[in-house]
């Protein structure tokens, strides 16, 4: 069935040029429509992400080249609100979270490709699944990007207070390695409440003097982090990086940097997401905003660094 609805504008947070906080704006747009194996969202909260600030500031528009003025947000929750032709694996009404695997988030209807999408699990609201398809999806991909992990290896989790390390710290502890993590003075507890073995407070230690002979680093932080990092690395180690996109170039000679970059899997979503309905996974929210406050929001992500996910409540 196809059904459609009249191209009204929309509110969006986009940008019409690189640049720093004032580059984010919210301006009104036309409502999309949903083309072949489309469906038509009408999004009720959508996930605050580091890559916001990176992409708004052109730091990765080599890895993201961009066709501005472009709207931001890269993850969503919402409802079905119409099918384009040839949709059918959800109905109009049906809850629906998911990435977008590219961008436009930040706005009240979004066009997406059905095959992205799952269904929202009862017991998780609009707020809560918006918070989960980027950062539970690639936390688990990044831990097994540079292979299997085993019980017994010793992991180090740099940002592990953070949306992507959060999730990290609980799976390695789920395949039962030895957790080192990194946090700040104030996420320390929060980060040894999630199972971390070893929870280094950045501010005060070095963990080069705590964490060594360690299988595989997850760098959720990049900069000077990722170059002190080879020094804790076995000789057969590894270093996964998110935040460091010329990770390659900055490998020694001998050693092995993976630059991940995350793949929308919907069988990995909907199995991470009904385990966080369950309990059986922690999924902290920092901050839940209202939709005029996204500008600040991706700001403040830059500059200060966050417990969990910050969610935009298109309610508010």
């Amino acid at each position: 069935m196809t059904t459609t609805l009249n191209n009204d504008t929309q509110r969006a947070v986009l940008i019409r040029a690189y640049g720093g906080a004032a580059a984010a704006e919210i301006a009104d747009i036309a409502r999309p429509t949903a083309g072949q194996g489309q469906v038509l969202v009408r999004v009720r909260a959508a996930g605050v992400n580091g890559i916001d600030w990176k992409i708004r500031e052109g730091f990765v528009r080599d890895a993201f080249p961009l066709q501005l003025p472009a709207v931001l947000g890269i993850e969503l929750a919402g409802v079905i609100e119409a099918l384009g032709p040839g949709a059918s694996r959800f109905r109009i009404g049906d809850r629906v979270m998911g990435p977008l695997g590219g961008l436009g988030a930040y706005a009240e209807f979004v066009v997406v490709d059905e095959a992205k999408l799952v269904r929202t699990p009862q017991g998780l609201d609009d707020v809560h699944a918006a918070a989960i398809p980027v950062a539970a999806v690639a936390a688990w991909q990044s831990l097994h990007h540079a292979g299997p992990i085993a019980a017994g290896q010793r992991i180090l989790i740099h940002g592990a207070a953070g949306g992507l390390g959060g999730y990290a710290v609980q799976y390695a502890k789920q395949a039962g390695a030895e957790v080192f993590a990194t946090a700040s003075t104030a996420h320390v507890e929060y980060v040894r409440s999630l199972g971390a073995d070893h929870v280094i407070d950045y501010r005060t230690e070095r963990f080069e003097s705590i964490a060594q002979d360690i299988d595989l680093v997850l760098d959720y932080v990049g900069g000077e982090v990722l170059d002190r990092s080879w020094q804790v690395l076995k000789k057969d180690g590894a270093i996964v990086g998110t935040s460091s996109p010329d990770i390659l170039a900055r490998t020694p000679a001998g050693r092995r940097g993976l630059w991940f970059m995350n793949k929308p899997d919907t069988a990995l979503l909907e199995r991470l997401a009904a385990e966080i309905a369950q309990g059986a996974l922690i999924s902290k929210l920092d901050e839940v905003v209202g939709f005029d406050h996204i500008p600040a929001a991706i700001e403040r992500n830059r500059t200060d660094p966050r417990i969990g996910k910050v969610v935009a409540d298109f309610s508010r």
